[in-house]
């Protein structure tokens, strides 16, 4: 008899242990909980694990994401994102921008899974507060595609969770632009239809049709068609957006506050945001034309808008 309990106070002390055990999987996240991205264990997709940032600034915030995506798994269902093999040889917060070099041998990583690594790091890197995208080096030299063509600076927007619908659905919306009068020196409001892919953010498309100019001889383009979009997502309420050196090169005739008014003002129009913060290379303290400080974020200005009676 005496037997029989021992062994049944073994099997409950193991059941216990086992579901003690199951209880405290990192990859049970739950809602405000802090976590990085790993690969699924079987290397199809990202999952959630759990990981708490230390109270630190964002550079040590990174350097603890990076040492903690390099550690082997401590559950069955999720793989290290940075193999044994890839060395993280630097990193440089800048800004809201991290640059990570990583070793020659991050190239030996095959193309469907070098993705998935590639959204693992720049989507844990981006719950830090401050960073908002994140740019990839190899040896020093920029991370390219297939084909050669350098990868540049990405955000959570470049991964997309598709959440059921088709990656091939479309959309169909109104948005409202703000553009220039003939004069350069007011806002004129305009309604445009686009249709576009379900899995492009909604910010994306407003810059990029802003970027387009209006149709019609009835308001006027504001931002320079050279400038390359590097980012722009939304986060805790500001929309922040990254363009290339060639934004502060306007080549039209307006007003320095009604081009950055004409991006601001249209982004608050069509997006979640109160703010929008402005960065060239990342960075912020930089002043557009010698005119606007780009330093802060920006709140609607409905001031600047024509009062005339057609828009």
């Amino acid at each position: 008899m005496k037997m029989v309990i021992k062994q049944l106070l073994i099997l409950c002390g193991a059941g216990f242990f086992i579901l003690l055990s199951a209880c405290g999987k990192r990859t049970d996240v739950a809602d405000g909980d802090d976590f990085i991205y790993c690969l699924n264990e079987s290397m199809t997709g990202l999952i959630k694990v759990s990981f708490e940032l230390p109270d630190e600034d964002a550079e040590k915030q990174v350097a603890a994401v990076l040492e903690e995506l390099a550690k082997p798994a401590e559950d069955i269902e999720y793989m290290q994102v940075i193999s044994d093999g890839v060395k993280v040889n630097s990193f440089e917060v800048k800004n809201v921008i991290v640059n990570v070099d990583l070793s020659s041998a991050y190239l030996d990583i095959p193309a469907v899974q070098e993705k998935l690594v590639r959204a693992a790091l720049v989507r844990s890197l981006i719950q830090i507060s401050g960073i908002q995208a994140v740019w990839l080096t190899v040896d020093g030299e920029p991370l390219t595609e297939a084909d050669g063509t350098a990868v540049g600076m990405l955000n959570g927007d470049d991964f997309v969770e598709n959440t059921g619908a088709s990656v091939s659905s479309y959309q169909n919306e109104t948005l409202t632009l703000y553009f220039a009068n003939k004069e350069g020196d007011n806002l004129v409001e305009r309604t445009v239809n686009v249709r576009y892919s379900s899995n492009i953010p909604r910010e994306k498309i407003i810059v990029e049709k802003l970027m387009q100019g209006p149709k019609g001889n009835s308001s006027y383009p504001t931002m320079n068609p050279e400038a390359t979009l590097l980012s722009v997502t939304v986060k805790d309420g500001v929309c922040y957006v990254n363009f290339d050196n060639e934004f502060l090169n306007s080549t039209y005739n307006v007003k320095p506050e009604i081009a950055i008014y004409s991006l601001v003002n249209s982004l608050l129009e069509g997006t979640t945001a109160g703010k929008v913060q402005i960065a060239v290379n990342g960075i912020t303290d930089v002043s557009y034309k010698d005119t606007i400080d780009l330093s802060q974020p920006f709140q609607e200005n409905l001031e600047l808008l024509e009062n005339a009676e057609e828009k």
